[in-house]
């Protein structure tokens, strides 16, 4: 059986707070910002200290972050402390997905090939723009950015830890100027 640690997932980082009325503002780790958004119980964790426990009063979206207010510390004071923790969900509180959609930690670090120039690096970030994400791999080419779009993202296999893309001419560095 897992232990309570193995099931959950750094969510995101308290970045500050906001407002007198004890909301955090919380910094998602990944795309998957939505999840927080119906979370039965969050948990707060500081460096390699045990997580605590903790329900939402409110969740909400702001400039990019999530406002969370905690039951029971509704007040900037009660919350100060808090900035820097890890806030952590449980796996089993995540929403179902679609076939074909991943949630970050299922697919950062899979080996990245490219269908013509072979294995290109590994998955080792992703940013969200306005028109979609980008995967951010890292390899012997250097830093690839890809856009998450069908046309280049080709297949995710998550058992193989592989994904294999097809890229165009300009957005992989020639291999004799690295």
């Amino acid at each position: 059986m897992k232990s309570q640690r193995d099931q959950l997932l750094v969510f995101g980082v308290v970045a500050g707070t906001h407002g007198l009325k004890g909301d955090l503002k919380v910094r998602p780790s990944s795309g998957d910002s939505d999840s927080l958004l119906d979370a039965p119980e969050i948990f707060l964790r500081r460096g390699a200290e045990e997580p605590v426990s903790q329900r939402p009063a409110r969740v909400a979206f702001h400039k990019g972050n999530i406002l969370l207010r905690l039951q029971g510390l509704e007040s900037i004071e009660a919350v100060q402390s808090l900035v820097g923790c890890e806030v952590l969900m449980r796996y089993s509180d995540l929403p179902e997905l679609v076939d074909d959609e991943f949630y970050w930690f299922e697919i950062k670090g899979l080996t990245v090939v490219d269908q013509s120039r072979g294995e290109i690096g590994t998955l080792e970030d992703m940013f969200s723009t306005a028109a979609h994400d980008i995967y951010v791999v890292r390899g012997p080419l250097g830093e690839i950015l890809i856009p998450a779009v069908d046309e280049f993202v080709l297949e995710i296999d998550r058992e193989g830890r592989r994904m294999t893309v097809d890229l165009p001419e300009g957005l992989v560095p020639d291999p004799d100027e690295v």
